[in-house]
């Protein structure tokens, strides 16, 4: 279990890196960074599923194909064309903490799930990370301040990080169950099959743009801001996708659904802190109140769990949980 929890962390630091990049791309959109992040996702896991192809292409069934690309579609492409457009349009600090949401909804799903924690276990570390949340989102909002001008923009922004985040929790509990229900992939086996279906409709959706009509999305940059673009997207690709997703892997196939769903809080933490660090300055008050909420409500809940994982023997061969 302490491996697992240090494997969600790690993954967490890695995916915060996603709420990075739009911002240092405001001038792509949204449809543009989605594109160009799978494609280069897909040519990754294109590479680690060739020594194994043949292996991964004869256990491959169209059951799999077809979850494997409702899965891409909701996980992937739709999550960071509506993760990427709320944060060009109201940052990375409330769209970070409206995902973060995600480890309420994702163990509010998954606890039905074997092996999970009774929900009553749970209310008061969950209440903490309730408390986080909305003590950070208050002071986001109370010292942005809105004028009428703004508010359009902010509620369009607002509903693009919910639909984010419906997108995810939909998708980390239905991963998590199809997994368990179908075992012949490993971990990181199925998530370099998905990262390859991923890349395809990455592909696809970059075909969509280079037909619209001129204007429809905006592609005239500079080379530099392309080189850049580019290299960004291969550190996501690289990073935040093949080497998050296999030690998200890890940590969910030793760790049950609700307590993998609370270490998502881990990604909101570290794109909290990498903002904090690109808009050199300190965290206020209520963002430090926030973020030590947080670790102590996931901290509570690993204890509550560590209780119960003596008996959870065969649990880690079973369960595995989503992948970013």
């Amino acid at each position: 279990m302490q491996r697992g929890v240090v494997y969600g962390m790690l993954a967490g630091a890695l995916w915060g890196m996603v709420f990075l990049v739009p911002r240092l791309l405001p001038d792509f959109s949204p449809v543009l960074l989605s594109a160009g992040r799978y494609v280069m996702y897909g040519v990754v896991s294109l590479v680690a599923a060739l020594p194994s192809a043949r292996s991964l292409l004869r256990r491959l069934t169209r059951e799999d194909l077809n979850a494997l690309v409702r899965l891409a579609l909701a996980g992937n492409l739709l999550y960071y064309l509506l993760l990427t457009g709320a944060i060009h349009l109201i940052g990375i600090a409330p769209s970070s903490l409206i995902v973060g949401v995600l480890p309420v909804t994702v163990t509010l799903l998954g606890r039905r799930d074997h092996g999970a924690v009774p929900l009553a276990r749970l209310v008061w570390p969950l209440a903490l990370v309730v408390a986080g949340i909305a003590c950070i989102n208050v002071d986001v909002f109370s010292s942005a301040g809105a004028t009428p001008g703004t508010i359009a923009t902010k509620l369009v922004g607002l509903a693009c990080a919910v639909g984010a985040l419906a997108c995810w929790t939909w998708f980390a509990v239905e991963n998590a169950r199809y997994l368990q229900r179908h075992t012949h992939f490993s971990g990181n086996e199925w998530s370099v099959l998905w990262g390859v279906v991923t890349g395809l409709l990455g592909a696809l959706l970059w075909l969509v743009v280079a037909v619209l009509p001129s204007g429809a999305v905006d592609t005239s940059h500079v080379a530099a801001r392309w080189h850049l673009f580019w290299l960004l997207n291969l550190v996501l690709a690289i990073g935040a996708s093949w080497l998050g997703n296999g030690l998200w892997n890890a940590a969910s196939k030793r760790l049950p659904l609700t307590l993998s769903g609370q270490l998502i809080v881990f990604e909101t933490l570290f794109a909290l802190l990498y903002a904090f660090i690109y808009d050199h300055r300190m965290p206020r008050p209520l963002e430090l109140s926030a973020i030590v909420l947080l670790v102590a409500g996931v901290s509570w809940s690993v204890r509550q769990h560590a209780g119960d994982d003596s008996d959870r023997s065969t649990l880690e061969e079973k369960a595995q949980a989503a992948v970013h």
